[in-house]
């Protein structure tokens, strides 16, 4: 039974040399830097599959890692997500039973956007990992609608990953520790996925899965929360004049990723909302890096091959277009 993830970092060095350059870089770039993680991201060949080898997973979709070319000025955002998207593309060509990867664009050079998706797709790219602001500018800007009508009639999944709050939500709220638990708090330990679930909801609520009915998203990290508050949350639909409830949206266009967090409270919570053809595994390497003892145990809690199946591949191989040269 084969196993896809996706999900999976890496990091072009050009674009790091950008970021370190911009005025404000962002300091999610700090977690790049942490033991080996730089190593294990610029790899896009033997290391990586060795580590994919150790984990048992067969295929890994390749993502950059945050917080991509948004930061950047359009000028060097179109140049650099260009030179990601050939990277990754090369990638793939090299190791085409190994790699897919999800495209990286433009975001601040709205524009840009659905050119650089479509020139993406063509090369083969299966999706493509976007954050939820640029600069001031939210992901449901009326900006992007035609970015979002281009992956959904080129059935392209859209990645809303997370990405570190602005600065003044940070003064607001996420700052007054030491300088590394305001970062903590910031990311990985809560901003972030707040921040994520928060654009995935804007865009529910402004109406783009009603306009672009075949649109699809993908949540990592168990639905950034938004699975947990899904009560509340469609008491927003009647204010917003949504057709449906915020949750029948969730189970009509959202997949959700593991993201490398393996604890069966969350699998069973997450089949009390959605459906198990909604699940899609995910280590969120390298900063996430279970064991191949870990990954069995966990898809030990499912009821069923034919779950463990859906949830290993299968729903991989559907949303991405995986087709048979892919374990």
């Amino acid at each position: 039974m084969p196993l896809i993830g996706i999900e999976e970092h890496w990091m072009l060095p050009e674009l790091t040399s950008a970021l370190r350059a911009a005025p404000s870089p962002d300091e999610s770039l700090a977690f790049n830097e942490r033991g080996d993680a730089g190593r294990r991201l610029e790899d896009l060949g033997a290391g990586r599959i060795a580590a994919m080898d150790a984990q048992g997973i067969d295929l890994a979709v390749l993502a950059l890692t945050p917080p991509g070319t948004q930061p950047l000025p359009p000028g060097e955002a179109v140049a650099l997500s260009r030179l990601a998207n050939d990277t990754a593309t090369e990638a793939v060509r090299a190791h085409p039973t190994r790699f897919r990867s999800l495209s990286t664009l433009p975001m601040s050079s709205p524009r840009d956007v659905a050119a650089e998706l479509e020139r993406a797709a063509g090369q083969g790219h299966v999706g493509t990992m976007v954050y939820g602001r640029s600069g001031n500018r939210f992901l449901d800007d009326p900006a992007y609608d035609d970015f979002f009508a281009a992956a959904a009639e080129l059935s392209q999944p859209v990645f809303i990953h997370p990405q570190i709050p602005s600065d003044a939500l940070r003064d607001a709220g996420y700052r007054g520790f030491d300088p590394m638990t305001d970062l903590g708090l910031a990311t990985f330990g809560w901003g972030w996925h707040l921040e994520a679930a928060t654009a995935a909801l804007r865009l529910i609520l402004r109406g783009t899965f009603d306009r672009h009915t075949n649109l699809q998203i993908v949540l990592g990290h168990w639905g950034e929360l938004l699975l947990f508050w899904l009560d509340r949350a469609d008491s927003l639909a009647r204010l917003a004049g949504l057709q449906r409830p915020v949750s029948d949206y969730i189970r009509s266009n959202v997949f959700i990723t593991t993201s490398g967090m393996l604890n069966p409270a969350l699998l069973h919570h997450a089949l009390t909302v959605t459906t198990i053809d909604r699940l899609i595994f995910s280590t969120d390497y390298p900063f996430q890096q279970p064991t191949r003892a870990e990954i069995d145990a966990f898809f030990g809690h499912l009821a069923t091959d034919a779950d463990r199946h859906k949830v290993r591949s299968g729903n991989a191989s559907a949303l991405f277009g995986i087709g048979h040269s892919a374990p």
